[in-house]
């Protein structure tokens, strides 16, 4: 065989003439690769977190009519009724659902009738449940319960009924329907619970104070109309002997 005659084989059959590769060259080309795909592997979540971000980074402070983007939509897009809304499942086509009778909200049962009625087994009672006006209005004493009255009496009668209950206050006086003279007969004569009564639920042109003014305030206003009415009937023999002494005389007309 001539020296070119090889060189010919080589030509047309290239493959057949390469050399094969060491053990070596076959571990460093397999670690190439495994290295090639584990760097995919960890890259492209990696960008796609990055191109979220940047889409969402991208949203923020736009003004659109659209509908936001909700991802996780939690509880906000479950099915429930909004307040005064409608209703096919009932038959008043009411959302909102009326209170069964006799419901009471916790901590307004009020079974004392005596305390938040001034009743007792249907009769107006004669006399305020002075304990238990004490103790709702933390005080000691009857004295510090009409002080407490005298207050809110000033505050919430006296534009009517004056400060001495006479029913010229200023309102009256601007026009206002003339009210009950809190020293006439009528509420003089009546039992401290049918006062009570006046005052929560109001009589004739009164409205009604029992959603504004608390229950032991209210008795401790009944408590201080006693003390206007004392005042307009009393006596010599109602003032202490040691105090008769500083009596003015009365002014004659």
């Amino acid at each position: 065989m001539s020296r070119f005659s090889g060189t010919a084989a080589v030509r047309e059959n290239p493959g057949a003439f390469q050399p094969h590769p060491s053990s070596d060259q076959t571990d460093r080309s397999d670690r190439s690769d495994r290295s090639d795909r584990l760097r995919f592997g960890h890259t492209w979540p990696l960008s796609a977190v990055a191109v979220m971000a940047l889409a969402f980074s991208a949203c923020r402070g736009s003004v659109s009519t659209l509908p936001p983007v909700h991802i996780w939509h939690g509880m906000e897009w479950q099915p429930k009724y909004h307040d005064q809304g409608e209703s096919r499942f009932f038959a008043d086509g009411r959302a909102m659902r009326p209170l069964v009778p006799g419901t009471v909200a916790h901590g307004f049962l009020d079974e004392d009738t005596v305390f938040y009625r001034g009743m007792e087994n249907g009769q107006y009672v004669a006399e305020l449940p002075l304990a238990k006006v004490e103790s709702a209005l933390r005080v000691d004493s009857l004295a510090a319960v009409m002080q407490r009255g005298r207050q809110r009496f000033n505050i919430y009668c006296a534009p009517c009924h004056d400060t001495t209950g006479n029913a010229q206050g200023l309102v009256v006086q601007h026009g206002y329907p003339t009210p009950l003279n809190l020293s006439s007969q009528d509420p003089l004569g009546a039992p401290d619970g049918k006062l009570f009564g006046y005052i929560t639920d109001g009589i004739r042109n009164m409205p009604p104070y029992g959603p504004e003014i608390p229950v032991a305030d209210r008795w401790a206003i009944v408590a201080w109309v006693r003390v206007i009415q004392r005042s307009q009937h009393a006596t010599v023999a109602d003032v202490p002997a040691a105090e008769r002494g500083h009596i003015l005389p009365e002014e004659s007309p």
